[in-house]
């Protein structure tokens, strides 16, 4: 019996955590977010499946059954990994789940010109993983990507909704469209970019819809525990949620009350073997 476990290099996973405690409630959670090596997006393949890989550990070691990788860069590059290469043998009876493939099955249904844009962090972009997800299963659909470098600072040293972010969003967005006009869906793969949402309309077309990923993450775990009754019988029912960081507890506070929009209280742990 343990919570439900959700990672981010950063603050960012605390969207998807928002959106999954909107849907589901009455679970126990686990958040942990990197913060001291934050963020992933630039880093190598190799070092953020190892990194991924600690923090999983971390959270099985919490007695979390099920963690959420709310996080794209590590859902891109080491998702997979994880599950073909470290569950089978160390700890088959616990299960890592993404935040790429739940957004890609809802995107297809959401776009009418099956043209569809992707704004993330450069590591998740060059990673394709979005585009060969959503190809795989929306045959037929073209998919365009642009990395945003400046946008992950901008949330995380609190200037998102300042005039200076303009500059940034409408640079990113322009270069996205001319890439394909025919765009009218565009995901936000990247957890801290929702709460660049108000600015991210301004510089659209009214036509074009964007998708912040949390309320579908949540979405899609309902389903995923439906359809497992096995894991959902395993998960603790006490509306409680414990936060972690791996930066100062004071630190992590201070900004997850930025996308929280509510006072916590967080533990600094040491992640690594």
């Amino acid at each position: 019996m343990g919570s439900i476990g959700i990672f981010d290099s950063g603050y960012g996973g605390l969207t998807i955590l928002e959106g999954i405690r909107h849907r589901l409630p009455q679970y126990d959670y686990i958040y942990l977010g990197d913060n001291a090596r934050a963020p992933y997006g630039t880093r190598s393949f190799d070092v953020v499946y190892e990194f991924t890989l600690q923090a999983v550990k971390k959270l099985f070691s919490l007695s979390c059954p099920l963690v959420i990788l709310g996080c794209n860069t590590a859902s891109a590059k080491a998702l997979r990994s994880i599950q073909q290469n470290y569950l089978p043998d160390h700890a088959p009876d616990r299960r890592v789940l993404g935040v790429i493939r739940p957004t890609a099955e809802i995107v297809g249904q959401l776009s009418h010109t099956k043209h569809i844009g992707v704004l993330a962090t450069e590591g998740t972009i060059k990673s394709q993983s979005y585009n060969l997800e959503i190809e795989k299963l929306h045959p037929g659909t073209t998919v365009v990507g642009q990395a945003c470098p400046m946008w992950v600072p901008l949330v995380e040293n609190n200037e998102f909704d300042k005039p200076g972010a303009d500059y940034f969003v409408k640079d990113s967005l322009d270069k996205l469209m001319a890439q394909d006009p025919l765009i009218d869906t565009i995901i936000l793969g990247c957890t801290h970019y929702p709460l660049l949402l108000n600015k991210i309309n301004l510089y659209l077309p009214p036509h074009v819809k964007v998708i912040p990923q949390g309320r579908y993450i949540a979405t899609s775990l309902a389903d995923y525990l439906q359809r497992h009754p096995e894991m959902e019988q395993r998960l603790t029912q006490g509306g409680t949620c414990q936060y972690f960081t791996s930066e100062s507890s004071t630190k992590f506070r201070q900004s997850a009350t930025l996308f929280l929009q509510e006072e916590i209280t967080a533990q600094r742990i040491t992640l690594g073997d």
